[in-house]
């Protein structure tokens, strides 16, 4: 049994020493994953993977939350889905402000009119995603874990408990299943 995973049972048994633990022992990974996929991010994000890690934390293990995470790959799959979570509402909230959205005219200059990019991207891809949860769940763990968390195809198969040669065929179906649904 791995720390993570016995770490993980005493958090979930109620043992809050544990739960500073568990983020010492995670932190460094977690930061590293947040930070390749900050990277990619468009210009102008102002979310450093810093803040992106914490606030994942929270949605995971904060203060009203009793996390009950079975293993790491169950663990490091939800600090994923926390941080695709953060990084759509985040884009919805862009995309609304783009579009003149809670708030007062007022004058800008010209460096605040310069908007990122990838926010109608990343919309399509969550929407896109959630279809193919439906059809291949699997399939769509394995996109978060790529895509919005940016871990490369060995540390995607060992977080899905999969070998290395199912995840890469796997990952070729769900590339292939999103082209297509992000060509509608």
């Amino acid at each position: 049994m791995s720390e993570v995973t016995r770490l993980l049972e005493a958090v979930h048994a109620g043992d809050r020493q544990a739960t500073e633990e568990l983020l010492a022992l995670v932190y460094d990974e977690l930061w590293r994953l947040a930070a390749h996929k900050m990277a990619h991010e468009g210009p102008g994000q102002t979310l450093q993977p810093t803040a992106l890690v914490h606030e994942a934390w929270l949605r995971l293990a904060g203060p009203a939350q009793t996390p009950a995470f079975r293993n790491r790959a169950h663990f490091f799959g939800a600090a994923g889905e926390a941080m695709r979570r953060i990084l759509i509402d985040r884009a919805r909230r862009r995309q609304v402000l783009e579009r003149g959205g809670y708030a007062e005219r007022e004058e800008c200059s010209e460096s605040k009119l310069i908007a990122p990019a990838p926010s109608d991207e990343l919309l399509a891809v969550h929407e896109a995603l959630d279809k193919l949860a439906v059809e291949d769940p699997e399939a769509a763990q394995l996109v978060k874990l790529r895509y919005f968390i940016g871990m490369s195809m060995p540390e995607a198969a060992e977080a899905l408990e999969l070998p290395l040669r199912s995840a890469e065929r796997l990952w070729t179906f769900a590339r292939a299943w999103l082209r297509d649904a992000l060509k509608d």
